[in-house]
């Protein structure tokens, strides 16, 4: 991505570069396009694009390039400036952050601290959690019970694991990543009173992870510094 921005600064022609910040209004995300683009016809789908961005967002707008990008992490300022100017975007993406991933499904966890893009510590495990029971009657109430306190188990022990690794780097930690089954992860998130401190390092992405295992976790660190990139060209 570094590279690709490099070659979209040495583009000589004529353009505008516009930075729009995590939660802008929509209201003033189109009066800063307004403001920079002037009349010039926008593709339909741009603001929604960007109001939608979790993390903001970065417009490159030219006669030879006309390029959207969402970066992986929060853009916070509001920034116009001629030409293709990348560079808040490559400082954005030259800091080597410090992230902690915790991927969990019922049954299975992994959780780790990467810097960059290499991870640094990390615990993955199991945990029994029988599937629901499909028979009625009193012996699927006692099951269900049965089901409950095992989920309430893992989910402690997924914390004390998540505790063990992630406590040495809490001070320095920039942003907390969840992963896995949507329900679950809130689940976690409630019981576990040591996540809660960092609710405010949390970055808007859950992680489509079907199997939380070593290797996947090393993937998913890659996936949390993956930048979308929209171009459009003629007859778009």
């Amino acid at each position: 991505m570094l590279a690709w921005l490099e070659d979209l600064a040495i583009l000589r022609d004529e353009a505008v570069s516009v930075y729009l910040p995590a939660g802008i209004p929509a209201a003033r995300a189109e009066e800063c396009l307004r403001e920079a683009i002037g009349s010039a016809v926008m593709p339909e789908d741009i603001h929604t694009l960007i109001t939608g961005s979790p993390t903001g967002a970065a417009l490159f707008w030219g006669t030879e390039r006309k390029c959207l990008v969402l970066s992986p992490f929060p853009l916070t300022k509001e920034h116009t400036a001629d030409g293709y100017d990348v560079g808040p975007l490559r400082s954005l993406l030259s800091h080597d952050y410090l992230i902690a991933l915790v991927l969990v499904r019922l049954g299975s966890y992994s959780v780790g601290v990467g810097r960059g893009n290499t991870l640094l510590d990390s615990k993955t495990g199991t945990g029994l959690v029988h599937a629901r029971h499909k028979k009625g009657g009193s012996s699927q109430a006692r099951f269900a019970r049965h089901r409950e306190k095992q989920i309430e188990s893992f989910l402690d022990r997924v914390c004390t694991h998540a505790r063990e690794h992630i406590e040495p780097h809490a001070r320095s930690l920039d942003y907390v990543v969840y992963g896995g089954a949507r329900t679950t992860i809130i689940s976690l998130r409630k019981r576990c009173s040591f996540l809660s401190q960092f609710d405010d390092r949390v970055l808007r992405m859950v992680l489509d992870i079907p199997d939380p295992r070593r290797a996947v976790l090393e993937k998913a660190l890659g996936d949390v510094w993956s930048t979308t990139v929209i171009e459009w060209t003629e007859g778009d």
